[in-house]
């Protein structure tokens, strides 16, 4: 696409809104950044792009901030009685039935996502992953994978006749890395990894991944998606471009993706499971990570023990990992390797320390229930847990009765707490206590926890309220427990 003396809104100034801002400008568009927070200040967008811009495209850049910028953006950019925009490119927390998205989509104005925008500048082929829980973990294998696989084939050492062409990988999206940054960098033997949300979906068109892979689909978002067969329809938008020549890797045991990946998926399909032991496809059979190979015949690739991750919600990222590379050409015995030696994913499971024989996992990625279910069973013995947070809506049924026996304490904050503790105790759970900053929350854990316990902080919620990402809150705990005497 060109974008040569296009005039482009891009909306919101975070990462993806920085990067799209700054590839526009770069191949030449007019653009108009809006930010309709009350405390953004143009002055500090201003600097942000020093960084990233040279001093006559920042010049170029119209920063319109403040609630009244929407109208502002609308009323000065009239053509003929519409808005006068080429291209909308809204940042992912952005709702598409926001009245501005709608007034722009009525008068015909293209809106696209910033994952579709990097797309559009694409030189090279694209991997891309999505689903509810997994995609950071899963995403950063794959990228380690495909890092290890440009090395090995720039310096020679695999015969370049049979292997596809990759001097180099970049990894993007939702892991935070701008897709629309990062295209400017990108060439025919380049690799792109994505971890693609659904936010970030909601309005792609060309976007086409070689290889995608939908992780699975557990209730999150339904404040923006509403239903699960909306969200559930948008991530399977990944695949929506690819071809039988293409790849989609699909969790055989979701009940969203089995039905699409045997009937409208239009990708070639490759499945994992954790609970089956499939005839073509990957499985964990007790401690193994198996390959069948459609003839009745299976083999183990690696046995979990070897990872220096944990839980099955691990090995089934480790299956699509592994799915994903093979079938963008990597050998195997290289994948394996990656595999055995990579290292946790910060604030997913994440052991931090052992305190006076407590032992205190950061699991804040555990942003939804069904992610911080499987924080739950990592967990080996009895565990005080800290829940609560940011309102999604979202249902506690299915977390609580993971409980199983193994929390003794639950610990709650933030906005949810009230709505968690109803349903705890609906299901039988008592042991409940709130606490009304995160600090109170880790000191009364801190007490509450014995010799042999387990301190989680896997809260099923996201941050927004108490933090500004689920990130901040892992720091934070994790420098507490570090505080703690040994």
């Amino acid at each position: 696409m060109e974008f040569e003396g296009k005039k482009v809104l891009v909306i919101g100034t975070g990462l993806s809104g920085m990067g799209a801002a700054q590839m526009l400008s770069m191949l030449g568009a007019r653009v108009a950044i809006l930010d309709n927070n009350e405390k953004a200040e143009v002055e500090k967008i201003r600097a942000g792009f020093e960084r990233i811009l040279k001093k006559e495209d920042i010049d170029k850049l119209k920063i319109m901030v403040g609630p009244s910028s929407e109208e502002k953006a609308v009323s000065e950019n009239m053509t003929d009685g519409k808005p006068g925009f080429d291209l909308v490119v809204p940042s992912p927390g952005v709702p598409f039935d926001s009245p501005l998205i709608q007034k722009m989509k009525e008068a015909g104005v293209p809106v696209i996502s910033e994952i579709e925008l990097g797309y559009l500048n694409e030189k090279g082929r694209v991997i891309a992953i999505t689903g509810t829980n997994g995609k950071t973990t899963t995403t950063t294998l794959v990228g380690d994978i495909m890092k290890a696989y440009a090395e090995q084939w720039k310096a020679g050492s695999l015969d370049q006749k049979h292997f596809p062409a990759c001097s180099r990988a970049i990894v993007v999206g939702n892991i935070g890395k701008s897709y629309a940054t990062a295209s400017m960098d990108t060439a025919p033997d380049t690799v792109t990894v994505g971890e693609i949300s659904s936010f970030q979906l909601e309005a792609i068109d060309t976007f086409h991944p070689v290889v995608s892979a939908i992780l699975n689909i557990t209730p999150d978002h339904l404040n923006r998606h509403y239903t699960m067969q909306n969200y559930s329809a948008i991530k399977e938008r990944i695949a929506k471009n690819q071809t039988k020549e293409d790849t989609c890797v699909l969790n055989y045991e979701d009940p969203f993706l089995r039905p699409y990946g045997e009937h409208l998926c239009p990708a070639r399909v490759v499945w994992f499971s954790s609970a089956a032991r499939l005839r073509e496809g990957f499985y964990l059979d007790g401690e193994n990570i198996c390959k069948a190979d459609g003839r009745g015949g299976s083999r183990v690739l690696l046995n979990v023990n070897e990872m220096n991750l944990v839980g099955v919600c691990n090995a089934e990222n480790v299956m699509a990992a592994i799915a994903m590379t093979e079938a963008a050409g990597v050998p195997m015995d290289l994948i394996l390797s990656v595999v055995r030696q990579f290292p946790p994913v910060p604030h997913r499971i994440e052991f931090v320390a052992e305190k006076q024989g407590v032992r205190y996992y950061n699991d804040s990625k555990a942003t939804n229930p069904d992610a911080a279910i499987q924080g739950i069973k990592a967990m080996s013995g009895p565990t005080v847990l800290i829940g609560g947070g940011y309102d999604k809506k979202n249902s506690y049924d299915e977390w609580i009765e993971a409980f199983d026996g193994k929390v003794k304490k639950l610990v709650l904050i933030g906005a949810t707490r009230e709505a968690i503790a109803e349903c705890a105790r609906a299901h039988g759970f008592e042991d409940i206590l709130f606490c009304d900053t995160f600090e109170e929350c880790l000191k009364t854990c801190t007490e509450l926890a014995d010799k042999g316990d387990s301190v989680l902080l896997s809260p099923a919620c996201a941050s927004w309220g108490m933090f500004p990402n689920y990130e901040v809150r892992g720091d934070k705990f994790k420098e507490y427990v570090k505080s703690l005497p040994d």
